[in-house]
């Protein structure tokens, strides 16, 4: 099912953690509209970036989520949120960069730079965080800042 002309369903739901653990990770129904704002807010990305966006994780399951380590407050677990790479553009750290000014253009909600565990990546969500001083951050293994931070 297309979300969007360059999203899928199955691209924003597809975990290799859920298929290893066999864990259902089927979004309820009602979460498809969010589903399709997300894919919507990653078409507008694609054009900004002007190539083709990786999805490294999207919809997440609680079951799902839980495995990943991931927070249980996660935008992931309600359709929000989408890790991305876009490695024809750069590094997640230029990507993010870029996006960073344009947020509110491109309707995010918040945006994350990642850099965990020796991988990188952005988080984009539709959902703005309660705290505004938390839209713009880089999570590290260090802990969070506030604003795009370079990673070592």
């Amino acid at each position: 099912m297309k979300l969007s002309p360059h999203f899928s369903l199955a691209e924003l739901t597809n975990s290799t953690t859920a298929q290893r653990l066999g864990l259902d990770n089927t979004p309820a129904p009602e979460l498809l509209p969010r589903l399709v704002l997300a894919a919507e807010m990653l078409e507008r990305i694609r054009t900004v970036l002007g190539v083709p966006i990786t999805v490294t994780s999207g919809y997440r399951a609680p079951a799902v989520n839980r495995a990943v380590g991931g927070v249980t407050s996660s935008d992931h677990t309600q359709g929000h949120a989408v890790d991305i790479i876009a490695p024809g553009y750069g590094t997640p750290y230029l990507v993010a960069s870029l996006l960073a000014p344009l947020v509110s253009t491109l309707g995010i909600g918040q945006l994350i730079l990642e850099g965990v565990k020796g991988k990188q990546w952005v988080h984009v969500s539709t959902r703005s965080p309660e705290k505004f001083a938390n839209r713009i951050i880089t999570i590290t293994d260090a802990g969070a800042r506030t604003g795009i931070q370079v990673l070592s």
